[in-house]
């Protein structure tokens, strides 16, 4: 997978921000993606990574939600994982983060918690 099949958009649903991820989040890109999720935990305090078009992620991705997890946490705002995929929940599994995240099946849920 090249760069170009990368995508980050940010999505506003009312005051719940969307960080929608694709491809492989690594070294050369995981900086992108750490930035979109600050930006989206200033402009409404209620953040979730959709993270099932991602195929890949490296520990610099990982550290990137953890970032944005602790940062959301420090604020009294909430964070969490949505309709995570197969890649990324095996490295939150073995990194035993799945028990530290607040992991959500889909958009839906996510909002309601």
């Amino acid at each position: 997978m090249s760069d170009n099949d990368n995508e980050c958009v940010i999505e506003i649903l009312d005051d719940y921000a969307v960080v929608r991820l694709r491809g492989e989040v690594d070294l050369s890109w995981s900086q992108q993606v750490r930035r979109a999720i600050l930006d989206a935990l200033g402009d409404t305090g209620k953040v979730g990574v959709e993270l099932s078009e991602v195929s890949y992620i490296d520990s610099s991705g990982i550290a990137a939600l953890v970032e944005g997890f602790q940062s959301a946490r420090s604020r009294n705002q909430k964070f969490g994982l949505v309709a995570v995929s197969i890649a990324v929940m095996a490295v939150l599994q073995l990194a035993r983060l799945d028990r530290v995240f607040p992991i959500f099946a889909d958009l839906d849920a996510a909002r309601e918690a």
